[in-house]
Parts: structure tokens; sequence; C-alpha cells
């Protein structure tokens, strides 16, 4: 059986928490900030909240991912959560967003899911990989912010 993926993934962004939730925290705003999220199509319409559903095709280890996420809890400007149950990586990801000052906020990424169709070999390389894409994509929102 597959090993459980759990990585949590920090960074402080220099701008206000309610700047940071509200472009973090637009699935449309996602292949802007993550390298690997090719496109997102809202099955239901924006704006995100409880039970909104959304369409992402993306690619992770060399394959081609498409997945269907739906909002599970929601609390407007502190925290996002969001699961799929489909694919090779069946997953659960976690926004939070806290304010350091009132131009810093800390924001959190955590990604837990259980891999589904990967061998063995491969499955304990998930959560490395999934770490750095993390760190990668929080990287490039915090630049991305911070030049505004």
């Amino acid at each position: 059986m597959a090993k459980d993926v759990d990585v949590l993934t920090e960074t402080v962004i220099r701008r206000p928490r309610e700047e940071v939730a509200a472009y973090a925290g637009d699935p449309t705003n996602a292949p802007e900030w993550y390298a690997n999220i090719a496109s997102v199509e809202w099955q239901t319409s924006p704006p995100v909240g409880i039970g909104s559903r959304m369409d992402f095709v993306a690619t992770f280890l060399g394959r081609r991912l498409a997945y269907t996420y739906e909002v599970v809890e929601m609390v407007p400007g502190e925290r996002l959560v969001m699961r799929t149950a489909q694919g090779p990586f069946p997953m659960e990801t976690t926004y939070t967003w806290q304010a350091l000052d009132p131009d810093s906020t800390l924001m959190s990424l955590r990604n837990r899911g259980r891999p589904a169709g990967f061998s063995r070999i491969v499955a304990p390389f998930m959560a490395a990989a999934v770490r750095r894409a993390n760190h990668a994509d929080l990287a490039r929102l915090r630049t991305l912010l911070e030049q505004r």
C-alpha cells in the first residue's frame, strides 16, 4: 500500500492578509503561480465558496493529471480547503493565511493524500516531489504579489 503524503509548506509574503488570501484563494489565478497547473475551468459559478467545483489540468512527475476539486471548507481570508477523490493522487489541499502585521502574511499550503496507481518504488518520493513543487510555487506567488 502506498504511504500517505502530508506536506506542509509556508512562506511569508510582504502583502496584507486580505490581498494574499483574495489572490491565492481564487482558483482562477492558480495557473499564474503554480508551475504545474495548466488550466482551471469552473463547473460552478465563481466566486469560490463551499461546494464550488473546478476542473484542473496539471502535470506532475511527467504525467498529465485532470481532476475536479471541490471546496469543502472556507473561512474567507483565513482558510480554504479543497478535495478531489479522482485520479492517481486523491488529495486535499489546504491554504491558510495569518497576518503577521498589517503588511505581512504567513501563508501555508498543505497537501495530504494517498497516491494510487503508483508503484511502491515511486510512492516514497511523492512527499519530496510535492514539497519541492510547493516550495517553488509559494516562492513564485510571493514574488508575484510583492512586485505588485
